[in-house]
């Protein structure tokens, strides 16, 4: 037992980070045809067709910062619109749903690339075709990860032209991944319930 535990660890070593990648790639090439193929609505057709089960996906992409064909603001939204609206209202077991998948999705696609960002540094991801943080940008965010330290990753995961931009100093710098997971998870489902409360008209009630 040991011995596997032991092969397991060298493997992951070896090859985690091609492994990884490898992800990104088909992540990337999945997120461009669904640009390519699209349309501004095909995120809501996609929901209609495949339920949770399409929202986990492309949350993942979101996460990973391989979005290209809708605002990730739009995606909670829209599902709580499609999924879980009823005559009567909203279907409450439904909109927990959508927000456990949201994060869950966004928290694995955000992982991802954190685990990416640890392993082959900044000037390793820089050089990716799929990656499309400037330079700049990420100089910009990576100082804020400096001034503010592992806070700035919820803080920034609430906020709507921040989202994930935190993620790769995160890794650079060498926060630890279960920190990194909580802490994105947290960000993701604060930022969601404000988005589904807005769709639902909560904070129209208060």
């Amino acid at each position: 037992m040991a011995a596997d535990a032991t092969s397991v660890r060298v493997f992951a070593e070896d090859y985690g980070l091609l492994v990884v990648a490898g992800l990104f790639a088909l992540l990337g090439v999945a997120g461009i045809a669904l640009y390519v193929f699209g349309d501004a609505s095909y995120a809501e057709t996609l929901l209609r067709r495949y339920g949770l089960a399409a929202l986990l996906f492309v949350f993942v992409l979101e996460g990973a910062m391989l979005l290209y064909f809708a605002p990730s603001e739009a995606l909670v939204p829209a599902a709580v619109t499609v999924l879980a609206q009823r005559a009567g209202g909203y279907h409450v077991p439904t909109v927990a749903g959508i927000l456990l998948v949201a994060v869950a999705g966004a928290t694995v696609g955000q992982t991802a690339l954190f685990l990416l960002a640890k392993r082959g540094g900044r000037e390793w991801l820089l050089d990716r075709p799929w990656f499309r943080v400037d330079e700049s940008r990420l100089d910009r965010f990576g100082a804020a990860f400096d001034r503010y330290g592992v806070l700035a990753v919820p803080v920034s995961n609430t906020l709507l032209f921040t989202r994930g931009m935190l993620t790769v100093p995160a890794g650079v710098a060498g926060m630890t991944t279960r920190r990194f997971v909580a802490l994105s998870a947290l960000g993701t489902l604060s930022f969601e319930l404000l988005l589904a409360g807005a769709a639902m008209g909560v904070l129209e009630l208060l």
